[in-house]
């Protein structure tokens, strides 16, 4: 074995449903607050193309923990209760280097006890809607897959449940957090993380998760960061509507996925997703004092990113799972306050993915490779460019509105393939997405090169995307037919 003290410790710090706008530095012109974030993406590497190829939690985590494409990993969208047989995962990779490895919050794996090569796992996963059953057999249903609520009830009473507040885990409803602000998941995520630095192995480095529930409904920031917002947002806020959007003309209901909600509930929905976000960035700063604390700051690597955004109403449009920015681009960034890496280039445009953190982990750490679909962005770091992807292909299961696309650095295309209907966006000069040119003959060639790309991508897959070399019109049964397979 190497002398792994000579080997930086390593912090995953990841969030759930955070947009890359949300991070202040990657939208200086935006209302969100996060100084301490901003200071971290300011000071480190920060990737300013990071995107979540399949946004919604389940298949974008397995894409982290093990580096594979949806091709590999079979998660082509969100389905719950599907074993994880993973076993070339990130956290055991560092295990097996000899790192003493623990997650601390979400993980969103099956069984949640799962530790998917960590040596432990200090869980909440939030209000998950497969784990409150009752009628499921003790052991497996949410009174004992969550640390949070074992430690909520201890402090508070056994009466006491995640739902009290009465604020729906996926809706656009909004209370302020009503109990003390050292009772809220992400203050406990922090509390937690703390305690293991002074219960951890000095003698080897460390891989340490730290993994936020939040900004992921229920809306229920403290209220100190939920009035911050309501004080500063307008009334009214650009939902980016453009030549495309279909306007059901009814409110949402609570567990919108479109629609259009009064400007007053837009206004508080924002206040408190943004208010969640900055109370992260709050606790976040706590946790790097204690780590400078521990004298640990300048021996340790912190990769920041979440594992998918949401819309917001944005395009008529709410939570996840759409092919559109505010679900597939996230923020991402290296903050190596130690100056280990000692790299040269602090912004990184081209395109990345999570998929990349596993290999590049193991490389800016150890100095290792690993055969997954990602890449090390090692290089990228350096100025070196050549050999990096120029596109990738996205997707996501959703009924009706299951979608398949590929983006580069210029274009998006879209294609729903139950619907038929397809969609091409220019991202250089139309960020916001809301003129779709699919229509207009000057950029038949564009088109003609996009859907190669993707009859490539999909030729293979048993949905029946692809027919005699052309995409093809499938119904939603043959998408739900094939949501998942199991590693073989």
């Amino acid at each position: 074995m190497k002398d792994m003290k000579q080997k930086p410790n390593v912090i995953l710090l990841m969030v759930d449903q955070m947009r890359a706008d949300a991070l202040s530095f990657n939208d200086p012109n935006h209302f969100a607050i996060t100084p301490t974030l901003d200071m971290m993406a300011s000071l480190g590497y920060n990737f300013e193309q990071a995107y979540s190829p399949v946004p919604s939690c389940v298949p974008a985590r397995a894409a982290l923990l093990t580096g594979m494409d949806q091709s590999s990993t079979g998660r082509v969208g969100y389905e719950d209760e599907v074993p994880w047989n993973y076993t070339n995962t990130l956290p055991q990779t560092f295990r097996d280097w000899g790192y003493q490895t623990e997650c601390i919050g979400k993980m969103h794996v099956y069984p949640s006890r799962k530790r998917m090569g960590f040596d432990h796992v200090v869980l909440h996963d939030g209000y998950l809607h497969v784990d409150r059953k009752y009628e499921k057999a003790y052991g497996q249903n949410f009174e004992a897959s969550s640390d949070y609520l074992e430690f909520l009830k201890k402090e508070l009473g056994h009466d006491i449940d995640m739902i009290d507040d009465g604020v729906n885990c996926n809706s656009w409803d909004v209370r302020p957090w009503e109990l003390p602000e050292k009772y809220h998941p992400t203050n406990w995520v922090v509390s937690e993380s703390i305690q293991f630095l002074k219960r951890r192995d000095p003698s080897v480095p460390f891989f340490l998760k730290m993994s936020f529930e939040k900004p992921h409904a229920p809306l229920n920031p403290p209220k100190y960061f939920y009035d911050l917002y309501m004080d500063a947002l307008p009334d009214e806020t650009d939902l980016h509507i453009g030549n495309w959007e279909r306007l059901e003309e009814k409110i949402p209901d609570l567990y919108a996925h479109r629609g259009k909600l009064k400007p007053d509930a837009q206004k508080r929905m924002l206040a408190a997703y943004y208010g969640l976000v900055s109370h992260i960035d709050n606790q976040i700063s706590r946790f790097l004092t204690a780590l400078q604390e521990f004298d640990l700051d300048k021996n340790t690597i912190i990769w920041f990113v979440s594992d998918h955004g949401d819309q917001l109403g944005e395009h008529y449009l709410f939570r996840k799972a759409y092919p559109y920015q505010g679900s597939i681009k996230v923020p991402s960034f290296i903050y190596d306050p130690g100056n280990i890496i000692a790299a040269s280039h602090k912004t990184i445009k081209q395109l990345v993915k999570l998929q990349d953190i596993f290999p590049s982990l193991v490389d800016l750490a150890l100095g290792e490779q690993v055969e997954v679909d990602g890449k090390s962005v090692k290089q990228l770091l350096f100025g070196h460019y050549e050999g990096w992807r120029q596109d990738f292909h996205g997707e996501h299961s959703k009924g009706e509105d299951s979608c398949q696309f590929v983006l580069t650095q210029d274009w998006k295309f879209i294609w729903y393939p139950v619907k038929n209907e397809y969609q091409l966006f220019h991202m250089p000069t139309d960020p916001n997405e809301m003129k779709n040119l699919i229509t207009e003959e000057s950029y038949a060639p564009v088109i003609e090169e996009l859907t190669a790309k993707l009859v490539q991508y999909l030729q293979n897959r048993p949905e029946g995307f692809v027919k005699d070399g052309q995409l093809h019109q499938v119904p939603v049964e043959a998408i739900r037919a094939t949501l998942y397979k199991e590693e073989a």
